[in-house]
């Protein structure tokens, strides 16, 4: 029933509005709280995963990397009290961050990577890392990939794929958004072919597993929520 203009600042219709909202959060059973190193293409392309009512997406960039994008995301996370063993933990609530390597040429950037891993597992957050670009997960749509190469030309293959200038056009937001529904039909591949990788790599030093992309186990996980 509507609620008339003169009534809306009574209590019990202030009541009656703040049911409705805590009904509807009710609803949501499965929570991913992503943050990641980019502020276009990661986000827009989690966002992207057509998920059930039951099931919300919150991807967010915060232009940080590595150890800095793992401690804001520590502190992000604990503001809400949402790690394990806080008020908030629930089990059905899937705390991930996502960055790559990215390899610059600076001091200490390997140390700077596995610290920023090892930190996300010290307080129970997920990791999809990627050694060296993020890029790496939707080259593998494509192909096997077992060569290290730069980012550069993890570029110059995907405007070969994508037919067109990858670095102008592909990390664009309106680009990242179309992303998923670009490349969803190699998506089992992709996986199979990060899967492959990964095993190759897995014994190593973060730093040493390159190429790597550990991106399909949160795919994995978004999978099991799609809609039908």
């Amino acid at each position: 029933m509507a609620i008339k203009l003169t009534d809306r600042n009574k209590p019990w219709a202030v009541r009656k509005v703040t049911d409705k909202r805590v009904l509807k959060d009710y609803n949501i059973r499965n929570l991913f709280r992503i943050y990641c190193e980019g502020e276009n293409t990661e986000p827009e392309y989690f966002k992207s995963f057509p998920v059930t009512t039951e099931t919300k997406i919150e991807a967010i960039g915060l232009g940080r990397s590595k150890t800095a994008l793992v401690e804001k995301a520590v502190e992000l996370f604990t503001k809400d009290r949402l790690l394990p063993g806080q008020d908030n933990f629930d089990h059905d609530r899937q705390l991930w961050v996502v960055f790559d390597f990215d390899v610059r040429g600076i001091n200490r950037e390997a140390m700077d990577y596995n610290r920023a891993i090892e930190l996300a597992g010290q307080y129970g957050i997920r990791v999809a890392y990627s050694n060296d670009s993020f890029e790496l997960w939707f080259i593998l749509h494509y192909q096997y990939h077992e060569a290290a190469v730069t980012r550069n030309e993890y570029y110059q293959i995907l405007s070969e794929k994508l037919n067109c200038n990858y670095p102008e056009e592909g990390k664009t937001k309106e680009f990242s958004q179309s992303m998923y529904a670009i490349i969803i039909a190699h998506q089992a591949a992709a996986i199979q072919n990060a899967e492959r990788l990964f095993k190759h790599m897995e014994d190593a030093v973060y730093s040493d597993q390159n190429p790597c992309t550990t991106v399909f186990k949160l795919v994995l996980e978004l999978n099991k929520c799609l809609r039908n």
